[in-house]
């Protein structure tokens, strides 16, 4: 959510924000808001002046009926009681222009970083880098799911019985593996000074709408029926969440924290989820990045994120690029945005593994997350970032390490989570 000051002083860069991002239906809002801020803030002078008035003549109220003055005293109270009801009344309009005016605010796009590029759509994101050389064995790579059942590692048909498409069963060595690709991401990130959290993994109505726009929130989120409670779909939402309505010390920043969990997402509008494959699933687990902190170390921070996803998996021996998205393919909350896509030797191209992005102040701004200033406190800048999501990333490690024979390299890092073997085998 953008500085509604913005709106007031520079209607037009708003509105050139929102051309930039290819949604010119968004329009008309800069202008509906305009015209309400200006009626709230009449509202409030209006409100400041009338309980001033009330204030002088409820003094003059005690003087007249000591000076025995009944009439004026009676008129007098009867001008209070008028103002009251008139207080009331704009004391119910500005707090329904205050809600229409933030659920205005809260569709109008953030402002993008000006290094973004401008296009339409994921077609016209434009690649930063490649980091390792893309392989291509000797032997044609199988699908992941087959290299998986080669490994006796999964079972879909017993998960669609019990839990319908989506879902899966892990088991034996490849169950292990992504518990190993889990605990190996969370050493990595504290061994690179990040704290290391498990966090709810339910949360409030008001956290969500604060981490996330409507659109996001309608596509992915499971709600608790009966409850004011959302099964998250990364654990960025309770991370960022578990600030809400809080002022930070400058000492305490910037807050690097890492947080593993399970994530739960409805996928609406992938167009059916593949049967067979473990790609785009309901249910999955993943470790996370999050930071809190000055609104200038963002740009720093958001270099630091991405770069720690490219090398995690690059000690695994699984090469990897980085894409920028551009305006039209960037999140209406994100300032930037950067896609980690890992190279699939079946496909013989780049898929997308994770995402790193910086919010600049708009979560901080929905949830009331404040920095204490010298003189005034202010927003603070929120990122996150995926270190991994294991099925996305076991099919990359699968691929990528596969033997002739069927069998799964194991790379040093990983082997002290697997007991110490080099390679998976049935």
């Amino acid at each position: 959510m953008i500085d509604i000051r913005l709106i007031r002083t520079n209607p037009e860069l708003v509105k050139e924000n929102i051309k930039k991002k290819f949604q010119d239906e968004k329009l008309g809002l800069v202008d509906e808001v305009t015209e309400m801020d200006t009626r709230l803030r009449e509202i409030k002078a209006e409100a400041d002046g009338l309980r001033s008035q009330r204030n002088v003549t409820s003094k003059q109220i005690g003087a007249l009926l000591s000076a025995g003055n009944k009439p004026e005293a009676d008129a007098a109270k009867a001008s209070v009681a008028g103002i009251g009801q008139r207080l009331t009344e704009l004391s119910r309009e500005e707090a329904d222009l205050s809600k229409s005016i933030r659920e205005k605010m809260l569709v109008i796009p953030n402002i993008i970083d000006p290094t973004v590029p401008i296009g339409r759509d994921e077609s016209e994101n434009v690649e930063v880098g490649r980091y390792g050389e893309p392989y291509e064995p000797p032997f044609e790579v199988p699908y992941h799911v087959d290299i998986m059942e080669a490994l006796d590692g999964i079972e879909l048909e017993s998960a669609r019985s019990t839990s319908g498409s989506g879902f899966y069963y892990l088991k034996g060595g490849v169950a292990r593996l992504h518990s190993a690709i889990l605990a190996y991401a969370r050493d990595f990130m504290i061994d690179r000074g990040f704290t290391y959290y498990i966090p709810p993994f339910m949360i409030r109505g008001n956290v969500v709408t604060g981490v996330m726009s409507f659109a996001e929130m309608e596509n992915m989120m499971y709600k608790i029926e009966g409850e004011d409670l959302y099964l998250i779909g990364t654990s960025e939402h309770s991370m960022i969440g578990k600030f809400i309505d809080t002022i930070i010390d400058k000492a305490s920043l910037p807050q690097a924290l890492t947080s593993y969990s399970p994530c739960f997402r409805k996928e609406v509008g992938a167009h059916g989820i593949e049967e067979r494959g473990i790609y785009r699933i309901h249910q999955f687990e993943k470790q996370e990045m999050v930071v809190v902190c000055e609104p200038e170390d963002s740009p720093a921070w958001f270099e630091k994120l991405y770069t720690c996803t490219v090398e995690f998996f690059r000690t695994l021996d699984i090469p990897v690029r980085a894409l920028e998205c551009c305006s039209g393919d960037l999140a209406d909350l994100k300032v930037k945005s950067i896609d980690v896509e890992a190279w699939s030797p079946r496909q013989k191209k780049y898929f997308e593994v994770g995402s790193c992005s910086n919010l600049g102040e708009a979560q901080a701004r929905r949830l009331g997350i404040r920095v204490k200033g010298e003189g005034q406190n202010y927003f603070a800048h929120t990122l996150n970032n995926t270190v991994v999501a294991p099925p996305r990333m076991l099919i990359a490690f699968l691929e990528n390490n596969l033997n002739e024979d069927s069998t799964v390299r194991i790379p040093q890092p990983l082997r002290m989570y697997m007991g110490g073997k080099a390679a998976l085998t049935k």
